[in-house]
Parts: structure tokens; C-alpha cells; sequence
């Protein structure tokens, strides 16, 4: 299309893209709150991913033709990562144990490409032997990683249905960035190749719009505590304490508070350790104005009639 190499289904899942981040843009305008803003990101690494991917290669690109390979190639590495990381930011989702895992598996990555890639383009001049190095191992690590993280997030006895979709969908997003080397190195096919990684972008949509839908169902759980929140947030007089605007995993975890449940059951529920429940129970009780998951309860607990 366009006397580029851009695949119309490239160019397709490009438009649309755009247009869920303007979507998106104007909720969070209109709603004059941030927490949306992961998710816009994500957003525009897509529209990058889908514009680099599509149209280079290009014949009157200025430069080396390498340069457009570092460009396609890095801009697929970020957005694999910030998947990762919008996972673990998000959902709570950590899947790899050592210290700063999000950060370490961005350096891997962009070492790996260099190494991998980069040298031995240089040394053999041969962008199908660079491709190749490159992309079988990160395809036999991308299985790993996607085979803990099924571990990681499968639990068939969990009774919460919501969580259990996002479980779901996350797994298709993971499941693109396994198949993305795999692609990458069996040809350029680029319908299969951007259905499968845009598919990732359209399940964290559908997650986030469930989580819409969840907040919804449970809204008038916390009908108090966000009508506490705007009759007390023009009163502060120490701006480092209490009444600030819950994050959306706080809601979720409040709204289970609110069910009563015990903090393990909500960290089996979430698939997260209980010392992360603890944790955000203590965000949520300090922007609440409360003490203590008691006294959380006595307040905002929907009296009975």
C-alpha cells in the first residue's frame, strides 16, 4: 500500500489503534484522572510498532538499511517489555523472581540484539544469519517465560470469574510476544505476524473494559468511600496524608475488603502474595482516612435495612 510494504491488514489494525488511544485520550481528559495513562503508552507503542513494522523496510529511507532493522527491532523489544511491565504494574503479575526483573529482562533483551544480532550483521554483512542468531534463542526463551507464566497464573479452583478472564486474556497477550521470534525468524508474513501481536493489545482493551464493567457491578460498595473522597479532598491540610485518589487495583482490592474477604483469600483470588494485599490495604486505609481494615469495614460497609 501506499508504494510501501505495508500489508492492508497492517494498515487496518494501525487505524484502529489510533483510534482506541484517542478514545482513550479523551476518557481520561474528560475524567481529569491519570490512571489510564499505563494503557496510553502501551497504546502508542503499538501505533509505533504497526508504523515501523509496516512500512520499513523502505528503498528511500536515508541511511544504511540497517538502521531501519535497529529501528523495527527496537521498537518491538520496548513494546514486548512494557507488555511485561503493564502486566506487573497493572495486574500484580510477577512472574520472574530476581531483583528488578522488568528492568533486567529489558537489558537481556537489548544485549541479546546486540550481541545476537548487531555483531555478527557487521562482521558477515548477512541480515538473514543476524535474524536467524537472534531469533532462535529468544524463541526457545519466550517459551519458557510463557510456560511460567502459565504456571504462574493457573489455578482451576480460584471463584473469582473476573479475575479468572483477565488470567485469560493476559495469557494471550504473553502467548504474542512467544510467537513474535518465532515469526520474525519463518519469514515476513506481516498479516500473521501484527493479527498475532495486535491481538495482545486488543485482550489488555478488553481486560480493561471488564475492569470497567467490574467497577460498575461493585459500585455501590464503594459509593461511600468515593463520596468521602470528594467531600474531604478540598479540606487537607497535611497534602502528604489521607484523601487522594484511589488507583484502580486499590478499587478492586477495596471491593474485596468490602466482601469480607481475608487477605489471603484476596491474594489467592489475585494471584498475589498476601504481603502485597497488606500493602495496598494500608494505601487504601490511609487515603480512606482509617486506621485499620476494622474500622475500613465499620465506615464504608453498606448498612443492612
Amino acid at each position: 500500500m501506499f508504494g510501501t510494504s505495508i500489508h492492508w491488514t497492517t494498515f487496518f489494525y494501525l487505524l484502529l489503534d489510533i483510534g482506541i488511544v484517542l478514545f482513550t485520550a479523551y476518557l481520561t481528559t474528560k475524567s481529569r484522572r491519570n490512571s489510564l495513562h499505563r494503557f496510553l503508552y502501551l497504546g502508542c507503542l503499538f501505533i509505533a510498532y504497526n508504523a515501523t513494522g509496516g512500512f520499513l523496510p523502505m528503498d528511500n529511507f536515508p541511511g544504511p538499511e540497517i538502521i531501519q532493522y535497529v529501528i523495527t527491532y527496537g521498537v518491538a523489544i520496548a513494546l514486548c517489555v512494557y507488555i511485561v511491565y503493564y502486566l506487573y504494574k497493572e495486574y500484580d503479575i510477577i512472574v520472574l523472581k530476581f531483583h528488578s526483573s522488568v528492568r533486567n529482562l529489558a537489558l537481556i533483551t537489548a544485549s541479546g540484539f546486540i550481541t545476537l544480532y548487531l555483531i555478527p550483521y557487521f562482521l558477515t554483512y548477512s541480515l538473514h544469519l543476524s535474524k536467524l542468531l537472534f531469533t532462535i534463542p529468544f524463541s526457545v526463551l519466550a517459551f519458557i517465560f510463557l510456560v511460567i507464566f502459565y504456571r504462574r497464573i493457573s489455578n482451576p479452583s480460584n471463584p473469582n470469574k473476573f479475575i479468572k478472564r483477565r488470567n485469560k486474556l493476559s495469557m494471550i497477550s504473553v502467548s504474542a510476544i512467544a510467537l513474535l521470534p518465532v515469526c520474525t525468524m519463518i519469514g515476513d508474513y506481516q498479516w500473521l505476524t501484527f493479527t498475532i501481536m495486535n491481538s495482545a493489545f486488543f485482550a489488555i482493551t478488553i481486560i480493561e473494559i471488564d475492569r470497567h464493567l467490574y467497577f460498575l457491578e461493585n459500585k455501590n460498595k464503594m459509593f461511600e468511600v468515593f463520596s468521602l473522597y470528594q467531600e474531604n479532598k478540598g479540606k487537607l491540610i497535611e497534602p502528604k496524608l489521607i484523601y487522594q485518589s484511589l488507583t484502580r487495583r486499590e478499587i478492586e482490592i477495596a471491593i474485596s475488603i468490602l466482601n469480607r474477604n481475608s487477605y489471603k483469600e484476596i491474594g489467592k483470588s489475585f494471584f498475589i502474595a498476601e504481603r502485597t494485599v497488606s500493602k495496598h490495604a494500608s494505601n487504601i486505609f490511609k487515603k480512606t482516612g482509617v486506621k485499620n481494615r476494622v474500622e475500613f469495614l465499620k465506615r464504608f460497609s453498606q448498612k443492612k435495612r
